[in-house]
């Protein structure tokens, strides 16, 4: 398949990942699966024709340029014309940091080579869709699949891929599950060993560790358009007492809002966050999203969340419960271990 650029590779450059539905538990029936760890990361397949290497994001969309480390990597591999599927991650101290991927997300080159030698960007490697020499293996079943991807990581000369860990064993995935959240993963993702690569399809299933934590509201967004709360701003004390910002929660019922409104807004105006403050406007949002009204720190709420990096939530929290009983200096970080 030629792409772009004129470089004829194993599959087209637009060929979809397979997708995974959401569980609440690990499946244990119409086995047998193969359990994984699910990495907190940027999905990407990896194309490579001859020594041309191309990275793409989920949505399709060219990951190459912004992990320069990576294609020289894959360029250097002795196997050509291969498709493999992955998940972009760095690691800082044995953790997992979005905030440094998203660091990568910079149009400067100049920017982009520095950070990749401070920070090098890793390649999780956990299926393949063509092997070297161009052999397809979607329609064959995860174990072949997962041999020649074993395989292909051992012969690389550089730590930039690595394989991922797999299992048949239930009780192993559990253990993965119970350590997730607050390292390199997010969860456990689970697929029929038995069964082919479905591009685009939701054929594997994702169960995520959520967690409970008793936030303090520091501050709070109005809905666009119009003067209602649409989004609670939390914090937890640090070390030094200060009220960091952690995140955000929006799950928040409509015949709540006026009710919660009236409530915040005659707390407006205290000292909101009195250490890490929520940002401004970044490339991705709009200059209404950078706002955000401080309020006296005295409300407390319970959040599930998922995923913690960076000492803040990953993705927005689901809102719980308020908690009248707690009093806002209890809210410290030590709840997220």
């Amino acid at each position: 398949m030629v792409g772009a650029s004129g470089v004829e590779f194993p599959l087209p450059l637009n060929t979809q990942p397979m997708e995974a539905r959401q569980a609440m538990a690990l499946p244990r029936d119409d086995g047998p699966w193969q359990y994984e760890p699910k990495w907190d990361g940027f999905r990407c397949l990896a194309f490579k024709g001859g020594k041309a290497v191309d990275l793409r994001a989920k949505s399709g969309k060219p990951l190459g340029r912004y992990f320069p480390e990576l294609l020289a990597a894959l360029s250097a591999h002795e196997a050509t014309d291969f498709v493999i599927d992955g998940e972009i991650i760095i690691e800082i101290e044995g953790r997992a940091s979005f905030d440094a991927l998203q660091m990568r997300l910079h149009p400067a080159e100049s920017r982009i080579r520095k950070l990749s030698r401070e920070t090098p960007a890793r390649l999780v490697v956990f299926d393949m869709l063509v092997a070297p020499g161009g052999r397809p293996l979607m329609d064959l079943p995860l174990h072949d699949r997962r041999t020649e991807a074993e395989d292909l990581v051992a012969k690389a000369t550089t730590k930039a891929l690595r394989l991922s860990p797999a299992a048949t064993s239930l009780a192993t995935a559990e253990k993965w599950l119970k350590g997730a959240g607050s390292g390199s993963t997010d969860g456990v993702v689970a697929k029929l060993l038995n069964g082919p690569y479905k591009p685009g399809e939701r054929a594997m299933v994702k169960v995520k560790r959520l967690r409970t934590a008793d936030c303090v509201v520091g501050g709070f967004r109005y809905l666009n358009g119009k003067r209602q709360v649409g989004s609670l701003l939390l914090g937890l004390y640090n070390k030094d007492g200060l009220l960091d910002h952690v995140g955000f929660t929006s799950t928040i019922a409509n015949d709540e809002r006026a009710v919660l409104t009236e409530k915040l807004e005659h707390l407006r105006g205290g000292s909101g966050f009195t250490g890490k403050a929520p940002g401004g406007p970044s490339r991705w949002s709009t200059e209404r999203s950078g706002e955000w009204e401080p309020i006296i720190p005295e409300l407390v709420v319970e959040v599930r969340f998922d995923h913690v990096t960076g000492d803040r939530f990953r993705h927005g929290t689901k809102l719980v419960r308020w908690r009248p009983d707690k009093a806002p200096p209890q809210c410290t970080f030590e709840q997220l271990g």
